[in-house]
């Protein structure tokens, strides 16, 4: 089954007043962060708040993540370990670099704990090792789901300036959605620093969406109803889309590997991105509950 990733939230997880209204907003998924929005003084709260709200339950459809510290800082090992009791859909590491980083989180968590890891791709060292983690990806105990951008980090890393087209960062945006698609990853891009700046975020949607991205970070829930939009299926997208399989379905275009539709040539390769666009329209139609 699908599962919409279009506008992934991240809510500090030292305040309990965030954790509780994540439950009403329109984020596909939620990451309760333990690590950059959390001061140091505030680890240990968070960490007991955010791992009592997941247990607690209440966040309904919502992909329900916890971003913990890496296993080098103080705070690395606990996190983890309470991440794993309180049993979220995902645990977000930072800063993987290797596959043996994920090999790390494995060795500490028990058999058959149904919980999947996502992956902060955020150093240049990650972009160069994409296809190695990627490749690590399945597993029959925490399975990589999906890669998350670290676009602040990769900047800071590389010193570049992305400028507002962040044409320095194309590149390694396109080979993280390749290594995903490779290995079966989902890849949500990063986020947008400037709220208030609309015109700009849904610029960057838009261009996260061409590059084929999945969704995005946000850090307001100002930015969810564009992010949203933009990463749904257009009603002329689904429109097209519908016309395409019901052309393939006709009994006299069965087995064949192209047809003439509206004075184009359309592939059966064609037939089979519409279906996935119609799929991915039903999945976001489906009543949350």
């Amino acid at each position: 089954m699908i599962k919409p990733r279009r506008s992934v939230l991240y809510m500090p997880g030292s305040n309990a007043r965030a954790l509780e209204k994540a439950k009403t907003l329109a984020a596909d998924a939620l990451i309760l962060d333990l690590e950059d929005a959390v001061a140091p003084d505030a680890k240990e709260l968070a960490r007991t708040q955010v791992c009592e709200a997941v247990k607690a339950g209440g966040y309904g459809a919502h992909k329900i993540v916890i971003r913990v510290n890496g296993f080098s800082t103080p705070y690395g090992e606990a996190d983890f370990a309470a991440a794993l009791e309180a049993m979220p859909d995902a645990i977000l590491l930072p800063k993987i670099e290797t596959a043996a980083d994920l090999d790390l989180a494995r060795k500490r968590a028990p058999n058959g704990t149904g919980i999947s890891l996502w992956a902060m791709i955020e150093t240049p060292l990650a972009i160069f090792n994409l296809k190695e983690i990627a490749q690590a990806a399945a597993s029959n105990e925490l399975p990589l789901t999906c890669f998350v951008l670290g676009t602040n980090d990769l900047v800071k890393a590389t010193r570049v300036l992305p400028g507002a087209d962040r044409l320095p960062l194309i590149a390694w945006l396109s080979l993280t959605v390749a290594a995903a698609r490779a290995y079966g990853i989902a890849v949500v891009d990063g986020v947008y620093n400037s709220i208030k700046d609309e015109e700009g975020f849904r610029a960057e949607c838009v261009q996260g969406r061409a590059l084929g991205m999945d969704g995005k970070t946000l850090i307001h829930p100002n930015q969810l109803a564009i992010c949203n939009e933009v990463f749904s299926p257009s009603p002329e997208e689904v429109a097209a889309a519908t016309k395409i399989v019901e052309a393939f379905d006709l009994p006299e275009n069965q087995g064949k590997g192209a047809i003439s539709l509206d004075g184009r040539m359309v592939e059966r390769l064609h037939a089979d991105i519409a279906r996935q666009t119609l799929a991915m329209a039903e999945a976001i139609a489906r009543p949350k509950h």
